[in-house]
């Protein structure tokens, strides 16, 4: 028994390695042959095409800029003293003249104090300086010398003016008490806090309390060549120049604002112009020290004929477009180009509205090829599946061999998998007397030779 194992083992194997063999080495149709060359070899070449248009084209400026606050202050301590509170928040809100922190003022007050008093007394020794100057004028040079008369003169002169001098020592004094309490200079948003409550401060400390930056409105200082500063002279002399503030990657629109300044010099070192613009920053897309790129709208170029960027192509002798003629012939024809971006390009000479220009498909196409043309919204025909070999005997028998049948059965009734996944389902059967079963099975269908 177990000798015609092996003997049946033996002549399975052999049979399938004949099948293999024979279908690897028959001869290929013409129609695999078709299939091998793919579509479109000898017909109309496949393009996508697009219409030219006329449109109002806007001209950029382009560059690259930094984002400043429109006023930053460092906020700090004009006197000596202890910080006796800190009245705001990290990053809050603050509007001018709000109590961001407050300073002991007990000495200060004390100053102010002593200078009140002083001029109080100046102030009573001038009363009395008065009244003797008018007796002694009243008395004359009978009772008293002139002498006397004109330095009383003097000295009413002189306390006179100890009070207009302890008058400003009083407001000194009371400058420097509110000192003693620091607010916002301006509307803008405080930072990270410098120091903390409790501290002892000082007038010449470098870093300070907080820094205050106003973001609403917000500038962009940025920089062009200095080849565009006469476009920029007569545009701007016709009006605001609107500008954009862009991510870097210029994707993302972050604010729209207008050209303020153009600085009134050029930078030897990299022959560039600064601009600066300002921003409303309503939503606060912006923030100082950032990053942007910036498009300066400079004009308006109005019905122009425009044609996508990628139909342009460029030759020896220049830039030329493919055009879509009558009966889709494809029509090599030389342009100008007066401007080009990334989506667009303007066409100075050339080209009319309306007509067919291709945009993709370049690969075979020629001048006077004809084309099959898409508008590239159509959805891509899917490739043609792999025909399964059928199991039916009469299709089946011309192959010859009992042996290669049973593997295109294997194949036909194997559930949805990759070939060579049903190739090792058909050549890994661990019963032998399971797999002469099975190949008896198809035999019994009709596929004998």
């Amino acid at each position: 028994m177990t000798l015609l194992r092996w003997v049946s083992t033996i002549v399975l194997v052999g049979a399938i390695a004949g099948g293999v063999y024979y279908t690897m080495h028959q001869p290929v149709s013409e129609s695999a042959n078709a299939g091998r060359r793919g579509p479109g070899m000898g017909g109309p070449v496949a393009v996508i095409a697009k219409n030219a248009e006329t449109a109002d084209v806007p001209v950029y400026l382009e560059g690259v800029g930094s984002v400043k606050a429109l006023n930053t202050a460092t906020v700090r301590a004009q006197v000596d003293g202890r910080l006796l509170s800190v009245n705001f928040k990290e990053g809050q809100d603050v509007k001018k003249g709000d109590l961001l922190a407050k300073i002991d003022p007990v000495t200060y007050q004390a100053q102010l104090d002593q200078a009140v008093a002083k001029k109080a007394l100046d102030e009573a020794l001038l009363a009395n300086t008065k009244k003797d100057l008018e007796r002694f004028q009243k008395v004359g040079t009978l009772a008293i010398s002139q002498q006397q008369i004109d330095t009383q003169v003097a000295l009413v002169a002189q306390q006179t003016a100890q009070i207009k001098a302890d008058a400003a020592a009083i407001e000194n004094a009371t400058a420097i008490l509110g000192y003693t309490t620091i607010v916002a200079p301006f509307d803008g948003r405080t930072g990270i806090r410098l120091v903390d409550e409790g501290n002892l401060v000082h007038s010449g400390d470098a870093g300070g309390i907080v820094v205050i930056t106003q973001v609403q409105p917000i500038s962009v200082i940025f920089t062009l060549p200095q080849q565009q500063l006469p476009t920029l002279t007569k545009s701007i002399s016709e009006g605001a120049l609107t500008t954009y503030a862009l991510t870097t990657d210029s994707q993302s629109e972050l604010d729209t604002g207008t050209l303020k300044v153009i600085d009134n010099q050029v930078d030897q070192q990299t022959g560039t112009i600064r601009l600066k613009a300002d921003f409303p920053n309503d939503k606060r897309q912006l923030w100082p020290g950032q990053f942007v790129n910036v498009r300066l709208l400079v004009d308006t170029l109005k019905g122009v004929i425009v044609a996508p960027a990628e139909a342009v192509q460029r030759g020896p002798d220049g830039t030329y477009v493919y055009v879509i003629g009558a009966n889709n012939t494809a029509e090599m024809r030389q342009v100008k180009i007066s401007r080009q971006t990334e989506k667009y390009a303007v066409i100075a000479d050339g080209l009319a509205a309306g007509e067919k220009v291709v945009t993709s498909g370049f690969g075979r196409l020629k001048d006077g090829a004809t084309v099959s043309v898409s508008d590239g919204n159509a959805p891509q025909p899917s490739p043609p599946a792999l025909s399964k070999k059928s199991a039916d005997g009469k299709k089946a028998a011309s192959a010859g061999d009992s042996a290669t049948v049973g593997v295109q059965a294997a194949q036909a009734t194997a559930p949805a998998a990759a070939p060579d996944a049903a190739l090792v389902t058909g050549s890994t059967d661990k019963d032998p007397k399971a797999s002469g079963k099975h190949h008896h099975s198809h035999r019994d269908n009709g596929a004998s030779p």
